[in-house]
This record gives structure tokens, C-alpha cells and sequence, in this order.
């Protein structure tokens, strides 16, 4: 854990989110997708009080515009002005960092002035027009490993960053196209990835996804939430990726994976505690 490089994400007045290296284990939480600045209150206020009792540090997550949705007839979003906008107000309100992906490079700009780090999706993360425009945003970048992509072939990613000056990187993993109609995840690749020396972060919600499995929506296997991320944090990784609802069955978007609320701080006590175990042994 302590050979990858350390980020700090924040900027401003809000609370700076140490993320690799030596740093405990960050937590990047909120719905999928913004659905009202209400609703984007509700659950920045769950997620504090949670994250406040069991002294953790968190970056609040929601996108603006969900451009990989399978339907048309689907909830996209806000977009881009108004989804940003109720980004800034949670920042604000709340002083912590908080993060978006984007899906046309054009929109990098605008999404860097606000979010404090910048997401890259999983199916956009070998684009180099995608990568140039996060890069130039001068944020921190996330990184979504494809889910058809080797954790190897990762470097060419964080090779195309650079190039393009930004070396402030972290690695997600969110699962690999198995052929089963779910996703599987090779807990190899966590490691692979941070001998880049690189922090890896593990996104528990969308690896228990089940693509399309209805047509048009996924579902998921949320039961095994618990089970993944305890061996994540087992492996090793210095952050983990959680998508949470206080109504999943009528979210927007992915009601089928996002993690209820009522389960998070079982979750971050159990990830705290297998972490700190790791780490220890880890470092000898």
C-alpha cells in the first residue's frame, strides 16, 4: 500500500481526501445519479453523519448525465449546467470533495471548475480525446478499468495521462465481463495495478452488476456487496467506490446494484477493520 503515490483530493475550503501511500482508506459515496438537490441533501447528510462517527474520510458522488445508459427510455440526468450546479451547493454545504464522470470531452472543463476529482467511465477509459481532456482539467483523475480491459494493459492509460501532464491518477476496478450474464472479479488485478504506483480503488456496487439482464436494465446481486469489498480490502486497495440509495427499488439509475443506506456503516466498519488488518501485515 505504501509504494503507490499519494493523491490529495480537495481544493478550497473543503476537507483534502488523502488517497495511497500511507493514507487510511478513503471512501467515494452518493447515488448513481443526481436526482434533485434535494434528494442530493438527503443523502450527503446520511453519508456525513455515517462517515463523521467512524472517522472517515469521503468524497461525495453523484453524475450529472448518465450517457451509458442501456435505454433511451431511461433517466439520463440533469445535465451538465444543473447537475453541477447542485454539485457546488453540496460542496459547499457539506465542505467535502465531491466527483463526477463525464462522456464527451468537450465537457471536461466545465466538470474540473466544479468536482474536485474528475472520473473517467469504464468504457470511455482507453480514449484518448477523453483522457487529453481529463488530464488538461488539472483534477485528480479516476480511472474505471473497462471492463473488457487486462489490469495490465492499464498502463497504456496512465502512459496517455501523462503525456498529457497529469500523473495524479487512481485505478478503480469494477468487475470483468464473464459470459454468465454477471460480472467476475479478479482480485490480481488490484494488485497489478498498484505496482504501477498508482492507489486502486475498488467500486464494490457496480462489480455485483448484471448487464442488461432484463433488456434493458441490469440488475444485481446486492447481497454479495459485503462479501466483495472485505476482499478487496483484504487484497489491499486504498479506497473503495460505493454507490448508496435510501430507496434503491425506485432509484433513477442502477436500482438493481446501488447499496441502501441502512448498510453502509456495517460496510465501512467491516472495510475499516480488514483494511487497518492488511495494512499491519502488509508493512510488517
Amino acid at each position: 500500500m505504501n509504494d503507490t503515490k499519494q493523491l490529495t483530493v480537495g481544493y478550497g475550503d473543503v476537507k483534502k481526501v488523502k488517497i495511497g501511500g500511507d493514507a487510511d482508506l478513503a471512501f467515494i459515496l452518493g447515488p448513481c445519479v443526481i436526482e434533485s438537490l434535494e434528494h442530493s441533501f438527503k443523502m450527503a447528510d446520511s453519508i456525513a453523519e455515517i462517515c463523521d462517527k467512524h472517522n472517515v474520510n469521503w468524497i461525495f458522488k453523484a453524475c450529472y448525465d448518465k450517457d451509458c445508459r442501456s435505454s433511451i427510455h431511461s433517466f439520463h440526468g440533469l445535465g451538465l449546467e444543473k447537475g453541477l450546479s447542485i454539485l457546488d451547493k453540496v460542496r459547499q454545504k457539506y465542505k467535502v470533495p465531491v466527483i463526477s464522470d463525464f462522456s464527451v470531452p468537450q465537457w471536461a472543463a466545465a466538470t474540473g471548475e466544479v468536482c474536485d476529482m474528475i472520473q473517467v467511465p469504464a468504457y470511455l477509459c482507453r480514449q484518448t480525446s477523453m483522457l487529453r481532456a481529463a488530464a488538461e482539467t488539472n483534477r485528480p483523475i479516476h480511472v474505471k478499468k473497462g471492463q473488457y480491459m487486462s489490469p495490465h494493459n492499464m498502463k497504456n492509460v496512465a502512459e496517455k495521462l501523462k503525456y498529457f501532464g497529469n500523473d495524479d491518477i487512481l485505478f478503480t476496478d469494477r468487475g470483468t465481463f464473464f459470459g454468465y450474464g454477471n460480472l467476475i472479479n479478479d482480485f490480481m488485478g488490484l494488485p497489478i495495478m498498484q505496482e504501477m504506483g498508482y492507489p486502486v480503488c475498488f467500486d464494490g456496487t457496480h462489480s455485483v452488476q448484471c448487464p442488461t439482464t432484463t433488456g434493458t436494465i441490469s440488475t444485481g446481486m446486492v447481497q454479495y456487496i459485503p462479501h466483495l469489498v472485505r476482499a478487496a480490502c483484504a487484497v489491499g486497495v486504498n479506497a473503495l467506490f460505493l454507490e448508496v440509495h435510501d430507496d434503491p427499488k425506485n432509484a433513477l439509475s442502477d436500482s438493481g446494484t446501488v447499496l441502501h443506506i441502512d448498510r453502509l456503516e456495517e460496510i465501512i466498519k467491516q472495510s475499516k477493520e480488514v483494511f487497518n488488518l492488511t495494512k499491519d501485515f502488509i508493512n510488517g
